[in-house]
């Protein structure tokens, strides 16, 4: 048994599920990471993740109309 393999019911940090939500943004997802994160993220991190994602992308494309208009 390798040791990245997490116990049946054990749930993942918030880091964990913001460097996975980050990863699904760029669509870059292996299948095995996909089922080890539905096994062990919590749904409410990943919606406070996914808002704090969106917000940084709007915020990073709105930087960077304002620096392409000036």
């Amino acid at each position: 048994m390798t040791e990245n393999k997490r116990e049946p019911g054990r749930k993942a940090s918030f880091g964990a599920t913001m460097k996975a939500v980050f990863w699904s943004f760029l669509g870059i997802r292996k299948r095995s990471d996909y089922e080890k994160d539905s096994a062990s993220l919590n749904p409410v991190h990943v919606i406070i993740a996914g808002l704090i994602g969106v917000m940084l992308f709007i915020g990073v494309l709105v930087a960077l109309v304002k620096l392409a208009v000036s």
